[in-house]
C-alpha cells in the first residue's frame, strides 16, 4: 500500500473549539498535519491560533447571513467552488457538502427527523415545505459520498434505515485529550474550583456539558435532583433560559443549580474538577463528547441509551445508563462514593481507548484505502 503523505482539504464551517463537530474536526486535522500530511482548511471562520505547521487556511465567503438552510445550501456551493481547481489526494467534509470524497456525519439524517411530525405535519413538511425541499436534496447528495464516516453506530443505523446505505459507512467515534482531561489535572484544581462556586465538600455536584438543553434532556435532570446534598452544574448555552430558572424554582431547587452559559475549555476543566458525576441524559444524541471527557477525569458517568456514547458503557461497570424516568430514583439513593471511585477508574480505562491520536490513526489508515483503491480503478 502507497503510503505516501496527502493533500488533503477540510471543509467544516467553524475551524474553533466551540462545539463538538468543530473540536473533532480540529485534532483530527492538527494531529495529520503533525503527521507530515498537507491539510488545507476550506472554512468560513477559524481561530488562526489552532493552525499549526503544515496547515493552511482558505476562507470559504458566507453569502448568506440569514436562514438555517440557506446558509448551509451557501456553504456547499461555495466549497465547491474554492475546491473546482484544486487537487487533493483526499477531500473531507463535516458539513452538508458534496464535493467531498470523505463525509464524517456528525448528526441524525433530516430525514429521520421528519418521521418525528405527526403524519399531516410529516405529509404538509415533505410537499410544501422548500425549506425541507433543500434539506432533503442536500442530505440525498451528501448520502451518495464514495466513504461516509458516522460518529457513533446510532448514526450509522440511522444512515441505513433513511438511505438504505450499508456499503463503505465505517464508525470513528470522537476522542479526547486524554492528558488535558486526566484525574491527575482535575484532581490538583478541584478544592480551588468547589471553592469558588462555594460548595461544600459533603455535596455530591453533578454536572451537565451542553447545548440544546431540551433535546439533551435537562427537563428531566432539574426535577431529579432534589434529594438533599445534590447540586447541579450547567454548562453550556441553551434556549429559552427562563423557562430553565422558572423551572429550578417551580422544582425548589433554585439555590442547588448554577447556570455558567458558554465557557471556553480551560474553564469547562475546572468544571469536571468540581463534579462528582457526569450526566447527559439526552432524549437523542449523535454521540456525547462530555461523557467521554468526564470518563477521561476519571468521573463516573450516567447516560441515556439514546445516546452514541452509551455503547462505549458496560452499566454499572464503568459507568450507568439510566433512562430519563430512572434519574429521581438514582440520585435520590447514589451509589456508596468507594464504589463510584472504583466506576471512575474503569470508565478512565475506557477513556484512553479514544484518545485523539488513536482517531486520527484511523482516518490516516481510511484516506489511504480511498487513494489506494482509486489507483486500482
Amino acid at each position: 500500500m502507497d503510503k505516501r503523505l496527502l493533500k488533503i482539504a477540510v471543509i467544516v464551517k467553524s475551524f474553533t473549539h466551540v462545539g463538538g463537530m468543530e473540536r473533532y474536526a480540529v485534532e483530527v486535522s492538527r494531529l495529520l498535519a503533525e503527521k507530515g500530511h498537507r491539510v488545507d482548511i476550506y472554512s468560513q471562520e477559524v481561530d488562526e491560533g489552532l493552525l499549526i505547521e503544515g496547515m493552511r487556511y482558505f476562507l470559504i465567503p458566507p453569502r448568506v447571513q440569514f436562514s438555517s438552510v440557506l446558509k448551509a445550501y451557501s456553504l456547499a456551493k461555495e466549497a465547491e467552488k474554492a475546491l473546482s481547481n484544486k487537487r487533493y489526494d483526499i477531500v473531507h467534509s463535516h458539513e452538508r457538502s458534496y464535493c467531498q470524497d470523505v463525509l464524517t456525519t456528525h448528526c441524525f439524517s433530516y430525514m429521520g427527523s421528519l418521521d418525528k411530525y405527526s403524519f399531516l405535519r410529516r405529509i404538509d413538511q415533505t410537499l410544501f415545505s422548500p425549506r425541507s425541499w433543500l434539506y432533503c436534496y442536500l442530505e440525498s447528495r451528501q448520502m451518495k459520498t464514495d466513504r461516509l464516516v458516522a460518529v457513533s453506530e446510532v448514526i450509522k443505523r440511522d444512515i441505513f434505515q433513511y438511505y438504505k446505505r450499508e456499503k463503505n459507512v465505517s464508525v470513528i467515534t470522537p476522542g479526547v485529550d486524554i492528558d488535558f482531561f486526566s484525574p491527575e489535572r482535575i484532581g490538583a484544581l478541584r478544592k480551588e474550583a468547589r471553592v469558588t462556586l462555594q460548595y461544600n465538600e459533603g455535596e455530591s455536584v453533578i454536572l451537565f456539558v451542553g447545548s440544546e438543553f431540551k433535546r439533551k434532556g435537562l427537563d428531566d435532570l432539574v426535577p431529579a435532583i432534589k434529594s438533599k446534598g445534590l447540586r447541579l452544574l450547567v454548562v453550556g448555552r441553551g434556549e429559552n433560559i427562563d423557562h430553565y430558572n422558572q423551572l429550578t424554582r417551580n422544582c425548589g431547587v433554585k439555590e442547588r443549580v448554577i447556570f455558567t452559559g458558554l465557557s471556553d475549555i480551560n474553564q469547562v476543566r475546572k468544571y469536571y474538577a468540581a463534579a462528582d458525576l457526569v450526566v447527559l441524559p439526552s432524549k437523542s444524541e449523535a454521540f456525547g463528547m462530555s461523557i467521554l471527557e468526564g470518563m477521561a477525569c476519571g468521573l463516573p458517568v450516567v447516560v441515556s441509551d439514546n445516546s452514541g456514547v452509551a455503547a462505549l458503557i458496560e452499566d454499572g461497570k464503568n459507568g450507568f445508563i439510566r433512562s430519563n424516568d430512572q434519574l429521581d430514583s438514582f440520585f435520590s439513593a447514589l451509589p456508596e462514593k468507594n464504589y463510584l471511585q472504583k466506576v471512575g477508574l474503569l470508565a478512565r480505562k475506557t477513556a484512553e481507548k479514544f484518545e485523539w491520536h488513536n482517531i486520527a490513526d484511523q482516518y490516516e489508515e481510511l484516506f489511504y484505502e480511498v487513494v489506494n483503491n482509486e489507483k486500482e480503478c
